[in-house]
């Protein structure tokens, strides 16, 4: 799920071990576009604390533009965007649908199950390799095949705005220099 094609998974291959040796994870990458104009959108995060400031895109693509250039795995022109998942994100990884547990989520299958392809609801957890979700009207949980999801985000919500909220005010209180207006570490001045 985190890439799609056979082009991402390949630029996976390459890319990972530059986001991991910085810290990050990179949580979606899709090659876009057609054959004119084509954008390698790669959305990350910090390994450390799942976050993702404006610092941080701008050092992940450095590092990934240094072995991109040499490299050359993209036929033609392409542009390289970097940019944190966001609130309403993709779930891409198995841990994803452990650490948003609680929240509303929707979730596409590559396949039926229970006679449909998509579901919303609220995320239960993990169990076995397979997602659990508390859908609306269901007295149990349904199990899904972590295997079957071919695409799964978070549905924007009170309670996402609010939990995204509240991680803001700890980031801010954690760290007395945090700039506010800009979202990200205020540069120290000599």
């Amino acid at each position: 799920m985190r890439g799609k094609t056979a082009e991402d998974r390949s630029l996976l291959e390459l890319l990972d071990p530059v986001a991991e040796a910085g810290g990050f994870e990179i949580v979606r990458l899709r090659m876009m576009g057609g054959e004119e104009r084509r954008t390698l959108q790669i959305m990350a995060e910090r390994a450390a604390d799942g976050e993702m400031v404006v610092q941080d895109c701008a050092v992940l693509s450095r590092a990934l533009s240094e072995v991109l250039d040499p490299a050359d795995p993209i036929a033609g022109d392409y542009v390289l965007e970097v940019s944190s998942p966001g609130v309403d994100r993709p779930l891409t990884r198995l841990k994803d649908f452990e650490t948003y547990e609680g929240l509303e989520a929707k979730i596409e299958l590559d396949r039926l199950a229970e006679n449909r392809k998509r579901f919303k609801g609220v995320l239960a957890g993990v169990e076995d390799g397979h997602v659990m979700i508390d859908l609306e009207g269901e007295e149990e949980t349904t199990l899904v095949p972590f295997a079957w999801i071919v695409d799964a985000k978070l549905t924007l919500s009170d309670q996402l705005m609010k939990r995204g909220a509240d991680e803001r005010t700890a980031r801010i209180q954690a760290d007395p220099d945090y700039d506010k207006d800009e979202e990200t570490p205020k540069e120290e001045s000599a």
